[in-house]
Order: C-alpha cells, then structure tokens, then sequence
C-alpha cells in the first residue's frame, strides 16, 4: 500500500472516521472458495457460508487465544472441511464453536461451559445481486435503510454482470463521491460534455440526472444515477434504443483508502441469451469499465481536494459534502443534515433535464429494494 494522502479528520466530515451503511464486501461466488478474511474499516472479519446457504459475518478473532478464525487453510479441521457445522463455525487452534449470531456454542473438552465473556460480534448482512453487503454503523446500530436492488435483475433476458475487481487506491471515499455533481469533469475526462444535469438528495439517497453526446459511442447518452447511503452506485444508461445498469462499489478498507469494484447488468435479445449476446454483455461492461477507469487513474494521481475551489458554475460540491457527512455522525444528526439538503439542486446557467428525463420511470429503480 502506498501512503494514504487525506484522513476523514481533514475533510471535517463528522465524529466517525468511517461511514454508516451498506457496503460490499465480497462477490457472492467467492464464497464457493470457502470462508473468507477480510479487512475493512480498519478492522479484521470472518466471512462464510453456513450449511443452510446463510452467510454469515463475525469479528474475526477467537476470545480463546486470539486465533484468526479463517485465515488457518491448513489446521485439520479447515483442510478436511470440518469448520463449518451447520450455520456455525469452529475455531481452527481447539475448535471453540462459534454460532451466526457470535455467541460461544461449544468448547469441545469443556460441556456446557459457554462464558458469555467469550462471544465475538456478529454484523448484519445480505447477499444481493450476487454481492454480499454488510450494514457498518460506528454506533453499532441496526440498519436503518435497506441495500438497493434492480428490479432488472430478474428479467428472464437479463445478463448478470461478474464483477472487475479493482483492487484499493488511497484515495478518501469522499472524493469518489464527488463525481456525483462534478458536472464539469464529464466533457474533459469522458469525451461526453453534458447538455442537462441537476442533482437531487432525498434523505439517504442521492441522484443526478444528465445527458449528452457520447463521442465513443457515437450516440446520445441519457443516465440516472444514484448513491444509495456512501458506498453503492448505480445507474440506468440508456442510448441508441440499449438499456444497460453499471454498479460502482466502493469500501474503506483504512482512513482514506477505498476497496473498488464493478459490474454491468445488460439485456440479451434472446432467451436463454445467446452466444452473441453473452459477448455483447461483456463488451458492455469493459466500455463503461474503459469509461470508468479514467476516473480511477486521474483519483490515484491527484492530491486531495480538501476544499474545492467552487466557482459559481461549477458542480456544487459543498451540497453533496454535506449529505456525504450524514454519514459520519450519529443517526439522529443525520437528519438534521437530511433537512438542509433534501430537494432537487441545479448548476447557475445550465439546462435541467426535460420532464420527460425525468418521467422516463427511473425512480423505480433508485427506491427499489429486495
């Protein structure tokens, strides 16, 4: 890892170095591998999938001796696949039975002895869209937005996207955000100047809608985006009569470096889709990949942005700080910072999508959950 160059401190987001909701933390097909270890939030977990098909997330240390309960790959009980027994996992040093829920189950030469000084945390999570989400709060609270869900998914024509995994830059998660009304990056750095654009934030959402001429594609561009909480992105792209879904993720690993991925749902002209159209799919997702990286190396060149230097035409970078702090601070502060920025915000001089762009049926998309 290289030095991380921004901390959440210096951007004066909130009390909380890291955010509150939904975040990916695994593609769904990693789990056929076998438990998972993973760091995120600056914190060690366990990930797996119990006997029943539950997927499962713990603090990643046994209270025993500290053992990493999922890094070990060649302790007896993991090598002849005896760590998971039914929705619970075993400790791989002396088996100490740990459940779904984080509580001690067994300790295999003491009946009956459980000490409840010995449960470990477990963390909510859903797996969606072949994605497996966790819900990080720093109060430890219950979810209180659910992940999103493309209703898309389930057409009998849809494509599922397998995801490009991007790996980490040390770049802050807030300035990944930033693209969001950073309506002025788009002709420059995407060869796709806008002719409309406007943001709007609904508690812990939020949308920009925008179009224009996409010179790689030769075509009109019209997209929907929108964050659902900090860390998932997705959008409804459609030109030249084509419906795609791109999904950006993003999730801190440490203060001020992001874990990436990214994925495309497309539509086949057949069913079961076609060899053709499983190769137009995948040529799908690498041009808006293509399009995406572009974003990705200016971030993994550039100094921080503390403050933007706004001028008065540019994209309003202070709004959409401001609702990306919501999630840096306790829940109840959250909705102050909810009532400040809610509503539809546009650029000063610049044309507002038509009431058909904003009619087209997006916003079933951008409040659908599972």
């Amino acid at each position: 890892m290289t030095d991380v160059k921004a901390k959440t401190a210096d951007y004066g987001l909130g009390p909380y170095t890291f955010p509150r909701g939904w975040f990916v933390i695994a593609e769904a097909s990693q789990l056929s591998e076998g438990p998972m270890a993973l760091n995120y939030f600056d914190k060690e977990f366990a990930l797996y999938r119990g006997e029943s098909g539950r997927v499962v997330l713990l603090d990643a240390y046994c209270k025993h001796m500290g053992t990493h309960l999922t890094k070990s790959v060649s302790a007896h009980v993991v090598a002849t696949n005896q760590n998971i027994v039914g929705d619970s996992i075993l400790c791989p040093y002396h088996a100490w039975q740990y459940g779904p829920d984080g509580q001690l189950e067994s300790i295999p030469y003491e009946p009956g002895l459980c000490p409840k000084s010995a449960n470990i945390k477990s963390y909510p999570v859903r797996e969606i869209m072949g994605l497996i989400l966790m819900w990080h709060d720093p109060e430890g609270g219950e979810p209180d937005f659910d992940p999103p869900f493309l209703p898309a998914w389930e057409k009998e024509n849809a494509v599922h996207w397998q995801l490009d995994h991007l790996g980490s830059i040390p770049i802050h998660q807030l300035e990944i955000l930033d693209n969001m009304t950073d309506v002025r990056h788009l002709g420059p750095t995407h060869g796709s100047p806008c002719e409309y654009f406007e943001n709007e934030y609904r508690d812990h959402v939020v949308i920009q809608r925008q179009g224009g001429t996409l010179a790689t594609y030769n075509a009109h561009l019209d997209t929907v985006t929108w964050y659902t909480g900090p860390g998932i992105l997705l959008s409804k792209q459609t030109y030249n009569d084509i419906t795609i879904f791109e999904l950006i993720v993003n999730t801190p690993i440490k203060d001020g470096y992001t874990q990436a991925w990214h994925g495309v749902l497309s539509f086949a002209n057949n069913i079961p889709p076609s060899t053709k159209d499983l190769v137009a799919a995948k040529q799908a997702q690498e041009a808006a990949l293509a399009a995406f990286s572009t974003d990705f190396e200016v971030w993994k060149h550039k100094i921080p942005a503390i403050k933007v230097l706004q001028t008065k035409r540019d994209g309003q970078f202070k709004t959409q700080r401001k609702w990306v702090s919501q999630f840096y601070m306790s829940a109840n502060d959250a909705k102050k910072i909810q009532e400040e920025v809610n509503g539809v915000h546009h650029i000063e001089d610049f044309p507002q999508p038509t009431s058909a762009a904003r009619d087209a049926g997006f916003e079933d998309d951008c409040f659908a959950t599972a």
